[in-house]
């Protein structure tokens, strides 16, 4: 509860009289000056209990955030829902409309010279690959650009490597181009020159070739940005020389799109 004090005159000029007497008179041509007084409050009082006033202003504030940011969360679901739906709607009008498929990959010949497995301590062999590129899209084109390779590998060691030329397939077209590269001072290890030895004598060499090839769809006018597209060929060969054949072939592929 509060404590009221005593009024005090704190404005009041300080006495110079000599004796009590004369303090207490009021100066001559001076008007009284109101009193002011002192209250005390408790300390939880002032900090717990607000004036109501301002408590209705902080509830009516409290609501109205609260109301905002429901506003702004509806209207940030709102449009994510929209663009989605959109994506969605163009991505099903373009694969009606143009129906396109994933180009197809195949080795079909490998050529090798320079595997000289027992006389020198390192290999420069070289590789001649006949590669099949399809493209089965009735109104896509395929550039193939620049920054392509091609490496040759034996159980992770990297035998060869070379690039590929940069052209353009028409749709519905199925080109074959042979690409030669060649791989120097390649170290073998005796247990990798071991197990191709003994893989040769049996006439089941398998082979890596994996191809990076970065190529741009033609849609009508429009050309895409640039779609990176990585083959993994497992070809198992029966000879390590220029007369070799594919028994067996595998190839997988990606697309990556960014």
């Amino acid at each position: 509860m509060a404590e009221r004090i005593r009024p005090i005159n704190v404005d009041a000029p300080p006495s110079t009289a000599k004796n009590s007497g004369d303090a207490s008179k009021p100066a001559p041509n001076s008007k009284p000056l109101p009193p002011t007084y002192v209250v005390k409050l408790p300390r939880e009082q002032i900090l717990r209990y607000p004036p109501p006033e301002n408590a209705r202003k902080f509830h009516a504030l409290t609501r109205g955030n609260k109301h905002s940011c429901c506003r702004r969360c509806c209207y940030f679901t709102l449009c994510l829902l929209t663009v989605i739906i959109s994506a969605a709607i163009a991505a099903g009008v373009f694969y009606f409309v143009f129906r396109p498929e994933a180009p197809k990959y195949t080795i079909i010949s490998v050529a090798i010279r320079g595997m000289n497995l027992t006389s020198v301590p390192f290999i420069s062999p070289e590789f001649d690959v006949s590669i099949r590129t399809e493209n089965p899209n009735d109104k896509i084109g395929i550039y193939y650009t620049k920054n392509s390779y091609v490496k040759v590998f034996y159980n992770d060691v990297k035998l060869s490597d070379g690039v590929l030329p940069a052209f353009y397939q028409p749709k519905n077209n199925v080109t074959v181009f042979q690409t030669a590269f060649r791989g120097s001072n390649v170290v073998l290890g005796s247990a990798v020159k071991t197990t191709l030895i003994n893989r040769q004598n049996e006439r089941m060499v398998p082979l890596v070739v994996g191809l990076k090839l970065p190529v741009k769809f033609k849609v009508g006018f429009m050309k895409t940005w640039e779609i990176t597209t990585k083959v993994k060929c497992d070809v198992i060969v029966d000879a390590l020389n220029d007369k070799s054949n594919i028994v067996a072939k595998d190839c997988d592929y990606c697309v990556r799109l960014w």
